[in-house]
């Protein structure tokens, strides 16, 4: 089971197991991750998931795709590296994978 380090905006550092096959905002949500609020439940509406990909992860992780793109453009912290964590399915190569949240969602 893939374990991802997700690190709070304060520097609080949290290790999620993650199930292959189940989004990154989900696994969050299912061990109440402080940053991850998903608003619509991880249908790529809202942004409300978004985190920071560490850029030695973002070859495995991959790039937003054309469905993304628009809720990134809408968030004032964008910034390189930046997905909604919806939309990362997590496998074997994201073990050990490193994401940052920004101060607040939107």
């Amino acid at each position: 089971m893939p374990t991802i380090h997700i690190i709070e905006y304060n520097g609080t550092e949290h290790e999620v197991e993650a199930q292959n096959g189940e989004s990154l905002m989900l696994a969050a949500v299912k061990q109440m991750i402080d940053g991850i609020d998903a608003d619509c439940g991880g249908s790529c509406s809202c942004g409300t998931c978004h985190v920071f990909v560490d850029p030695a992860w973002m070859a495995n992780v991959g790039e937003a795709d054309e469905y993304e793109e628009p809720m990134l453009d809408m968030n004032p912290e964008r910034q390189a590296g930046s997905r909604l964590s919806c939309q990362i399915t997590v496998n074997d190569t994201l073990d050990g994978l490193v994401v940052r949240l920004p101060r607040s969602q939107f």
